[in-house]
This record gives C-alpha cells, structure tokens and sequence, in this order.
C-alpha cells in the first residue's frame, strides 16, 4: 500500500465545510484518481491540514499524483505546503 501524504497551510476556519459539503456530494474521488481511502487531519488552531490518500500500488499513486497536483487551488485546503509519495512500511491498530 502506498499513500500520498500532502501537508497544507493557511487552510481558512470554515474551509472544511466546503471540502466535507463537495466529498459528500461526489461518488468516489476525482475522476482518474484511483485511490482506496482518504483521511484529513486538521489543526485548526494552527491553520493546518495534513491530507492521506491511500493507493493500491505504486502506479495507481502516481497516476492519482498526476491528477491531484492539477487540482485548481481553489479545490485545496489551504496552500500546498509539501507532498510526500510513501510506501506503507508497518502499521499497527490497538
């Protein structure tokens, strides 16, 4: 399993209504991103998100990739501070 990890800043107070309102909406991610499951982690306070997006493999990562870093920044939390391209190595639940 591979995910890519997108951190963002100056996400705006309110910002994830939005997000939560057009996620609800679509059926599935954006057409072409081939993804299994996606989390956000917001800090508020902070003005943060942290965005996971969980793929299958490698190349259904990259293919998702290509889509997502097209997405007009209007569709995005905030600004797109980093983005990271990782291999699930362990995972542990309690």
């Amino acid at each position: 399993m591979f995910v890519r990890v997108v951190r963002f800043t100056d996400v705006e107070p309110g910002r994830f209504d939005e997000i939560d309102k057009r996620v609800e909406e679509e059926d599935g991610p954006p057409e072409g991103v081939p993804s299994t499951a996606m989390k956000i982690l917001h800090d508020a306070e902070q003005g943060t998100a942290v965005v996971l997006q969980y793929f299958e493999t490698k190349e259904d990562l990259e293919k998702g990739a290509e889509v997502l870093s097209q997405m007009d920044a209007g569709e995005t939390p905030g600004t797109r501070a980093s983005v990271d391209a990782c291999e699930v190595r362990l995972e542990v639940s309690a």
